[in-house]
This record gives structure tokens, sequence and C-alpha cells, in this order.
């Protein structure tokens, strides 16, 4: 980014919940053209997820679960969400999960997609965790470079699951808390 228009990450507020789904919906739409349903992607709205970022927000229990935002003078451009990860085979007092880190399409590659995930990864070593893991699409090959990246490794972990009806596969990559 350049310095006329910088970012800021902070904890994510009730009254971001609208920026946050919106964040949400457009990257998916970029992100995933070509992986998940032409016209699914092509009917998704912010007002889908909405609900679901209010409840996100609502009940999340700082520091142990949280969401964060990345923002500039233009308003909210991406999201992090953390807790303690849901996968039976870690231990959730040790392990957490960060289940959704997306980013405006217009800001990718700019550097702030490393700087989110290096705050939540402080974040959730703030918060006790040793351990942090994420699940991605194995055909997403954009987000599995950024995590490699990153430092992030695949653990071995997979499952199979659906989104509008497309099959799918998921690998989950694991690496230790800041």
């Amino acid at each position: 980014m350049d310095g006329r228009n910088p970012i800021r990450i902070r904890r994510a507020v009730l009254s971001d919940a609208l920026a946050i789904a919106t964040v949400h919906i457009q990257s998916w739409q970029t992100a995933y053209r070509g992986i998940m349903p032409e016209d699914y992607l092509n009917r998704l709205a912010p007002s889908q997820r909405y609900d679901l970022w209010v409840e996100v927000l609502t009940t999340s229990n700082w520091p142990r679960s949280a969401a964060l935002v990345a923002e500039n003078s233009e308003g909210v451009v991406g999201f992090a969400h953390l807790r303690p990860t849901r996968d039976e085979d870690d231990d959730s007092s040790t392990v957490a999960e960060i289940t959704s880190i997306y980013l405006l399409p217009s800001i990718w590659s700019a550097g702030v997609g490393r700087d989110l995930m290096r705050e939540s990864l402080k974040a959730m070593g703030e918060a006790g965790y040793w351990y942090a893991t994420l699940w991605v699409l194995e055909v997403n090959h954009r987000a599995r470079r950024f995590y490699d990246a990153g430092g992030w490794s695949l653990d071995g972990s997979a499952r199979h699951g659906t989104t509008a009806g497309a099959l799918h596969r998921e690998l989950r990559y694991r690496r230790p808390v800041e």
C-alpha cells in the first residue's frame, strides 16, 4: 500500500457487520469464479451474510474468538475471523482456527492480507493459543500460495464438502502462532 491511504487493523465491532458481509461476498465472487457455480456466485449479496456476521460479532468472546478488520480511509477492505478450532482431532484450548480471511479484490497483492494475517496470529498468541489452522479449497491455488509464503504447511488432513451443489475438497494448513 502506498502511504496516502494507510491500512489500520483493529478488532471488529457490530457496526462492521455489513462491511464485512460486503467484503466477504465481493471476494467470493472473484476468488471462486471458475471454482463455484457461476449462477450461485452471481446471486450472492451482502444481505445473505449480514445476519451471520451480526451473530459472529455479537457472540465473539475476545480474546478467544474475534474478527479483525483492515480498513483505510474508504472503510473496511478486509477481515479475518478467528476462534477455537472446531476440528475434533485438535485441542481447542491450544489450537485456534482462522475460519475466514478475505479482502476486497481491488487490494489483493498490496500486502494487506499479509498484515491482517500477522495481526491475527499475534492475537491468537496473546489469547494463549499455540497453533493455528485453516481450511482452503484444494483448487484455490492463489490462496494456497499466500499461505505457503506465510509459513503455513499442509498437515495431511482433508475433507470433502459441497457448496451450491458443487463438490470440493479442502485441505488443512497449520502453523505455530506468534
